[in-house]
């Protein structure tokens, strides 16, 4: 079978590996249809990815189809349509055992840590899969980038009639806009991008548009009635755009970093106390974010398939890669 391998920062190569043969009672064997490309993959072939090796197989936005599944398996069966959690959490740590299976103290993400689902076929722990017969290929590829935005929305505890600032109008801050939008709140997106602002405001149904600039302070007051926004989420994964997160949430209000920066970020302490900031950080997405994602897609409140603006061959991918176009916003492999 085909397999994409990132070698080494920069190198993208297509070998050929033995297609899997033998799979565990709760294992499923799925043939991989759609593969998402996201921000981890660009930064992991750019060389920039915490918490990464090399060689690895790419890819852990998948939606696939089961093609032959363990003696012990009930939730699927050959033939069903499946999205993937891609996050392989141990069960044993205090972070499991707690419920937070996002950040399990041994996680191993598809893609990141092992090798992932840029591949014609793959073997999945059950666990792991969820049926989704009713979704088409595209819109099952895309649940888990969706899913990071949610949960980032679930962690922040965003009430109705709050204001919340959704700083990066990629993939990942289109959901949280969403997502937030869905909890009733007044939503404003901030890109230094134009062409993405206006999109991720038709998509997510966003109140706001601002752009990222000197000026962003004022302009947040001004479309929020003289007050900053109660939670700021940034999903730009941008050292300094998540620095500046602090100047643009209100005294008591909280700054959520779902994206990831390799680097340290700092604060004004004073500031932060004297607002008495909450800071917390969003990782991954947990079962009960799958469920709610899919459930959304399917009562049509959450449009997963116009989220996809760029669809590629997966003879075409390396090329893909070394062209380094990654202005497409949510790209996806196609496998046929």
């Amino acid at each position: 079978m085909k397999t994409i391998v990132c070698q080494q920062p920069g190198e993208m190569k297509m070998i050929e590996q033995e297609r899997p043969s033998v799979i565990a009672d709760n294992e499923v064997l799925v043939a991989v249809k759609r593969i998402g490309i996201c921000g981890t993959d660009i930064h992991a072939y750019g060389g920039n990815q915490p918490f990464f090796a090399y060689p690895r197989v790419l890819g852990h936005e998948l939606s696939a189809v089961v093609e032959r599944v363990g003696a012990h398996v009930t939730k699927v069966e050959a033939g069903d349509l499946i999205s993937v959690i891609p996050y392989m959490h141990c069960g044993e740590c205090i972070s499991c055992k707690n419920g937070k299976t996002n950040c399990c103290t041994n996680m191993k993400v598809l893609g990141v840590h092992i090798d992932g689902g840029m591949t014609e076929h793959l073997v999945l722990p059950e666990s792991h899969v969820f049926k989704v017969n009713e979704l088409s290929l595209e819109e099952a590829a895309v649940i888990e980038p969706l899913c990071i935005g949610a949960h980032a929305v679930r962690r922040a505890d965003i009430r109705e009639g709050e204001t919340v600032l959704i700083v990066g109008a990629g993939p990942i801050g289109m959901g949280a806009a969403r997502f937030a939008k869905l909890q009733g709140a007044k939503t404003i997106i901030m890109d230094i991008n134009e062409e993405r602002l206006q999109a991720c405001k038709e998509w997510a149904g966003c109140d706001f548009a601002v752009k990222a600039s000197d000026a962003a302070v004022e302009e947040l007051k001004a479309v929020n009635a003289g007050w900053l926004p109660t939670v700021v989420m940034d999903a730009t994964g941008n050292k300094f755009s998540m620095t500046n997160a602090f100047d643009y949430v209100c005294h008591g209000g909280k700054v959520v970093y779902v994206g990831l920066v390799k680097d340290t970020i700092t604060f004004n302490d004073p500031d932060f106390h004297a607002k008495e900031l909450t800071l917390m950080g969003s990782r991954n997405a947990t079962k009960e974010d799958f469920e709610y994602v899919i459930q959304s897609v399917k009562d049509g409140k959450v449009n997963a398939a116009s989220y996809i603006t760029h669809k590629i061959n997966f003879d075409d991918a390396v090329s893909y890669f070394e062209a380094k176009s990654f202005n497409t916003n949510k790209a996806l492999i196609v496998l046929e």
